[in-house]
């Protein structure tokens, strides 16, 4: 199973790091540590501090898909989803910070098999009927984030007024494009009362194939980060777009606790536990060319963070 060996790969990453001696600085899928967010301050303000994290999203997928003017509602669980892969997939965060300044890239790309036994409804035809969907997707997200907000707790000041531990919470408001990609397919069993006009027949099937379909989604959101004790730190994060300017309307929502790990020849090791949600409302065309994607994407994450 293509999954399998991914989530092999980050596990043994994460328990190589956890032998680490040393306490080690990290980000998670949109935060700094404490301790490298205290560090920062006393760094010269025009240098950059770069994180990169690989991590797995075993999301619930919930909504419809339609296409060519055919709908299945989809409830895939992340068991499923793992099952399904029919691709390795890739989800990665990237982030450049100077000062209050941050830039941020996120990359999720999955590719499945939607099992026909999770289709509730087909229009036009009975619940139940045999039906299986490909699918893959997609989503870049660029952007940037600026701190708004600081302030200390606990120690009664930052590190360098010489305090040996100082709690902070911090707002950002941040600002970006969500890309998406997809190319779906819903493969629907021959039936006396199935209407074929614009699918593709291929033995027992009849293939609904948009091709692919892109669009852009501009986006506006908070962030707040808030220390709980050395070396740990939550990360919440939301988000709304599209407008009717891609999507009719998205919004995303991640939770995400960090901790420190390890160093390691200069490179600073965490790790990342969290969960997000990500909905988007995609329509276009009508009738029998109509294309829609009001799915809702919620599940765990799990990462690994390295910071330079």
């Amino acid at each position: 199973m293509a999954i399998s060996g991914h989530m092999r790969i980050l596990i043994v990453g994460l328990a190589a790091v956890l032998g680490g001696q040393q306490s080690a600085l990290a980000a998670d899928l949109g935060g700094s540590p404490s301790t490298v967010e205290e560090r920062s301050a006393l760094r010269p303000f025009n240098q950059w501090v770069v994180t990169l994290t690989p991590y797995s999203w075993l999301p619930f997928l919930a909504g419809d898909q339609t296409i060519k003017g055919r709908t299945v509602e989809i409830d895939v669980d992340p068991i499923e989803v793992l099952e399904r892969l029919s691709a390795l997939p890739w989800m990665s965060y990237a982030e450049a910070r100077n000062g209050p300044l941050t830039l941020y890239n996120d990359i999720v790309y999955t590719k499945l098999g939607i099992a026909g036994s999770r289709a509730k409804s087909v229009s036009g035809l009975t619940v139940g009927a045999s039906v299986d969907g490909d699918f893959e997707q997609a989503i870049i997200e660029l952007g940037g984030a600026y701190q708004i907000f600081k302030w200390w707790s606990g120690g009664g000041g930052s590190v360098k007024d010489g305090d040996t531990f100082a709690r902070f919470t911090a707002i950002d408001i941040l600002a970006g494009a969500r890309y998406w990609h997809q190319d779906m397919a819903i493969k629907l069993a021959l039936t006396g009362g199935l209407d074929t006009d614009g699918l593709v027949l291929s033995g027992a099937r009849a293939i609904a194939r948009e091709g692919s379909v892109d669009w852009v989604d501009p986006l506006i959101g908070l962030r707040v980060r808030h220390q709980l004790a050395p070396g740990q730190e939550l990360m919440l994060r939301g988000d709304v777009g599209g407008f009717d300017v891609g999507s009719q309307f998205s919004w995303n929502v991640i939770g995400a606790f960090s901790f420190d790990l390890a160093m390691r020849d200069g490179v600073l090791w965490s790790g990342v536990l969290g969960y997000r949600a990500l909905s988007v409302d995609y329509e276009k065309g009508s009738g029998s060319n109509k294309y829609e994607y009001d799915v809702l994407q919620h599940g765990p994450i799990l990462g690994l963070t390295a910071k330079f």
